[in-house]
């Protein structure tokens, strides 16, 4: 196969690099954090196979997720409170606007219909969950998981329940995540955004700033959560917490890893490798010491939480605002097999993380194929045939793409 280089090379000379000397363009592809300390280390850079980007369908507005039906049909969740379905994963497939009742959905700023999944039984119940930000009589309430059924002609999804409600909400819709995806044992996991309150992400009774791990036909918290034996409901359901704004999770194949992609501030966007009951560092109330929302404060603060688990990778001084995150899968991809991928919004490109047997970013990949061609990239899935799909997220004409090695 092909290779070309990608985007960036960092030099073995550059290979340990510190926060005060590096210039933004050699971190082009982020750093690896040093763990107890300030000083990070770049991984190296590494090659690509040429990959083939095809355009499935246009016309979306900022497709948010995908899901993937038995029939090869394809769910897209946009933003703007609309829901999509594609005749097909294929290039030139047909877009169909499902009829749904979705004039409760706050579509402000970051919020709107976020992130999506569907049941692993839809082919006898025909469901599928998403986030969504929720309002009460057009006040804003707050975000939740919402369980739809898709008819059988196709043409409406009906709300069958609310599945998990009182996700915290800004108003703005900042900081709202909200990324839900199914473990390997069916629990459904969810990162969440702390929806920029400074004190919500440290406390566990509090909903924002989590991973959240719950029974996706119950509603309820899975009866092995860390903290199930809380007296607070909201706690039963926490997995990880010290979080700022997660929009990606990620399942790593043949493996119990899960990886998240973590909104920094304006520098430091992170990938996690989450472990339960783990606090995460994010503090911007300083220990309640401080008001407001500070941002100053490190991502993951191990000054304050010596405990706190360091990110396996972070942009850096800059930001990318990293989003969605999924593994590619299959032996079509060659050496790219088992690659974590992760798509930016701010820097509109995607990323490619190879990781160690432990889940240690060793080397970083940025492909140039979409290098000033999509503009900003937000949903990332792996589709049943392995190939990977993703969605542009500009507001005007956005795509679903489909991503297969050339």
């Amino acid at each position: 196969m092909r290779t070309r280089t990608s985007f960036v090379v960092i030099a073995a000379a550059l290979a340990t690099l510190t926060a005060c000397t590096d210039t933004p363009a050699e971190r082009e592809v982020g750093e690896v954090p040093g763990t107890g300390t300030s000083e990070p280390t770049t991984p190296s850079s590494t090659e690509t196979p040429q990959l083939k980007v095809e355009t499935v369908a246009g016309g979306l507005s900022h497709g948010w997720d995908v899901g993937f039906l038995p029939d090869g049909k394809v769910i897209v969740s946009q933003r703007p409170a609309k829901l999509a379905l594609l005749s097909s994963g294929d290039p030139g497939a047909t877009v169909t606007d499902l009829k749904a009742d979705l004039s409760d959905v706050l579509v402000q700023g970051e919020g709107g219909l976020l992130g999506l999944v569907v049941h692993p039984d839809f082919a006898q119940s025909r469901e599928f969950t998403t986030c969504q930000t929720h309002t009460n009589n057009g006040e804003p309430t707050d975000i939740r998981l919402v369980t739809w059924r898709l008819s059988d002609d196709e043409k409406v999804a009906t709300r069958e329940k609310e599945l998990l409600t009182g996700l915290p909400l800004n108003p703005s819709g900042r900081h709202s995540g909200c990324r839900p995806t199914l473990a390997r044992d069916g629990a459904l996991l969810v990162g969440t955004g702390d929806t920029a309150r400074g004190a919500f992400s440290q406390d566990r009774t509090n909903l924002g700033g989590k991973v959240l791990r719950l029974d996706l036909d119950t509603g309820e918290p899975m009866p092995d959560n860390p903290f199930i034996g809380s007296d607070n409901r909201n706690e039963r359901y926490v997995y990880t917490y010290g979080h700022r704004n997660i929009q990606g999770v990620a399942l790593r194949p043949d493996s119990d890893q899960v990886f998240t992609a973590e909104h920094g501030p304006d520098k430091n966007d992170e990938v996690n490798l989450i472990q339960a009951g783990k606090n995460y560092g994010w503090d911007p109330s300083q220990g309640g010491t401080v008001g407001g929302y500070d941002e100053s404060v490190s991502m993951t603060d191990l000054r304050r939480f010596p405990d706190a688990v360091a990110a396996k990778w972070q942009t850096g001084d800059i930001t990318e605002a990293v989003c969605a995150a999924t593994f590619l899968q299959g032996d079509q991809w060659g050496t790219l097999n088992g690659t974590l991928v992760i798509t930016a919004l701010k820097g509109a490109k995607v990323i490619f993380l190879t990781l160690s047997k432990e889940g240690d970013v060793t080397s970083v990949a940025v492909p140039p194929e979409f290098s000033d061609t999509f503009g900003r990239l937000r949903a990332a899935r792996t589709g049943p045939n392995g190939a990977l799909y993703l969605t542009s997220s500009n507001g005007n004409d956005d795509k679903l793409l489909r991503v297969t090695p050339a």
